[in-house]
């Protein structure tokens, strides 16, 4: 199976009532981890680079990782992705080079210009056999080159988002519900702490997502910044030498009432990298006298492939839907 672009994915989703998971690669065993995890449950898949990526790994390293994952797991769909395109020509430059889906993310200029961007970008790319996802509303947080701080944020206004698709013809949409960026997703001001003592974040506005739901019907909406910081990892890493007080994300009970509604595609990146670190980082401080990369990067890949498989049935639920 070749490469495929998310059209059916997210229709199968829509109508199944479940999320399919974008996950963000970096090198080449996060792509082993995720892929494998896809294979084992009979999942569709979304892989994708961010600009940051690209400037780490390189455009040609990382498609050709991924079409390896292609010929690796012939009978999953998978669709490669650019996740927050920041400009026509990076946009371009991906649909030029092998992207099924790309992400053109203009939602911090006026509502007009978004509109003007994502219209060129989607006549491009639809000129190319690409989709297009585009945003409206936005994510506090750090992600890459993606910095909101918590005062720039704003949630996503429902009445502008059907003049918003139908003026740009976008295939799918990223809102803005009080999902946010990163492993500190929120201050500590902004949370509540349960009988544990740990930090519980302000709930997802699922009013606005219904009432966006209701505007656009049958049409994929897509959450990003939903990595849930599993503290099991937050944990590992303090306890061999990092330093991540009060890492909080979206609590995985949300994400799945998200994936049940409109919403098609969930981007999941800390939580990868958080277990790809917290193990390396145990590993390292058990074996202090190892120093081949491939003994520690092995058990990181394992992590990774079991975070992803947990998320695909307990969370996305899209497992056993490839």
């Amino acid at each position: 199976m070749a490469l495929v672009n998310t059209k059916e994915m997210f229709e199968k989703a829509y109508n199944g009532g479940y999320a399919v998971g974008a996950f963000n690669v970096n090198n080449m065993e996060i792509v082993q981890g995720i892929t494998e995890a896809a294979r084992e449950v009979n999942a569709p898949l979304i892989l994708q680079v961010s600009k940051g990526a690209r400037a780490y790994a390189n455009h040609t390293y990382l498609v050709k990782l991924v079409e390896a994952a292609v010929i690796e797991c012939p009978n999953i769909p998978i669709a490669l992705h650019l996740d927050h395109g920041p400009d026509f020509e990076t946009c371009k430059s991906c649909i030029d080079g092998g992207f099924t889906s790309v992400m053109i993310d203009a939602s911090s200029k006026p509502f007009e210009e978004n509109i003007e961007i994502t219209k060129k970008v989607v006549e491009y790319a639809h000129d190319h056999g690409v989709v297009v996802e585009a945003e409206l509303g936005t994510l506090a947080g750090i992600e890459d080159d993606v910095k909101v701080a918590a005062h720039a944020a704003s949630y996503t206004r429902p009445e502008e988002v059907e003049e918003f698709v139908t003026k740009t013809g976008c295939d799918s949409l990223a809102i803005a519900i009080g999902t946010s960026h990163g492993a500190y997703k929120f201050t500590a001001d902004q949370c509540t702490r349960n009988e544990k003592g740990i930090l519980v974040p302000p709930p997802l506005r699922f009013d606005v997502l219904e009432e966006v739901s209701k505007r656009l019907p049958g049409f994929p909406i897509v959450l990003h910044g939903s990595s849930s910081v599993p503290q099991e990892f937050v944990k590992m890493i303090n306890e061999n030498g990092g330093q991540m007080p009060d890492a909080v994300g979206i609590p995985e009970e949300q994400l799945r009432k998200a994936a049940s509604l409109s919403v098609c595609k969930i981007n999941i990146d800390s939580d990868l990298r958080l277990a790809m670190t917290g193990t390396i980082r145990q590993f390292m401080a058990q074996n202090p006298g190892k120093f081949d990369p491939r003994e520690y990067l092995k058990p990181a890949r394992a992590a990774i492939k079991e975070m992803v498989m947990h998320k695909m049935i307990d969370v996305l639920g899209c497992n056993g839907k490839a």
